[in-house]
């Protein structure tokens, strides 16, 4: 069954995260009650949420590209894979990130990489939860922005303690 599952979700990542992308392939290999998770997204549940939210991905990064890296490894129902890609946003407005929208054609290019879990139910994916490295993807396309730097402070939390060089086990302080 493992093998068989495995089979499943590297055509999913292939034909529906990849480019060219099988528009199909929902109706094909998606249980009709599919919940796709993914951080940077409010979930989607059924074929129809699913589909209309990857068409308006695909829309608005029309080069969308995200590949499998390494095996994945399945154990009873699940799989699990990892993934990089990315794509540019040439197309319409963007408004399905929780962190905000992006207006027509920004220009901006996103590339990031994450790990998924998928639950494979009588050969259909029934459901795919991912992390992703939300953080940089929202950095690259302008959604967040780092902090001013003030000249005060050249880390995080700012200067380190007076004592610090004095640490046992640190005689010349961090490097």
């Amino acid at each position: 069954m493992s093998e068989e599952n495995k089979n499943v979700v590297g055509r999913w990542f292939k034909e529906f995260w990849g480019n060219p992308w099988n528009p199909r392939i929902i109706n094909e290999l998606a249980t009709s009650d599919i919940v796709v998770h993914y951080p940077m997204h409010e979930p989607k549940r059924g074929r129809a949420a699913v589909e209309k939210f990857i068409t308006e991905f695909r829309e608005a990064f029309p080069d969308l590209n995200f590949w499998g890296v390494g095996d994945l490894i399945a154990e009873g129902d699940l799989v699990v894979g990892r993934w990089e890609g990315g794509g540019t946003h040439t197309g319409p407005a963007f408004s399905d990130f929780r962190l905000g929208s992006l207006p027509a054609a920004s220009g901006r290019k996103m590339t990031f990489a994450g790990t998924t879990v998928l639950r494979v139910r009588e050969g259909r994916i029934a459901e795919e939860l991912g992390q992703e490295d939300a953080l940089t993807a929202m950095f690259q396309l302008g959604l967040i922005r780092l902090p001013e730097q003030d000249g005060a402070a050249t880390r995080p939390g700012g200067e380190l303690p007076a004592g610090w060089n004095n640490m046992p086990g640190y005689p010349e302080g961090p490097r």
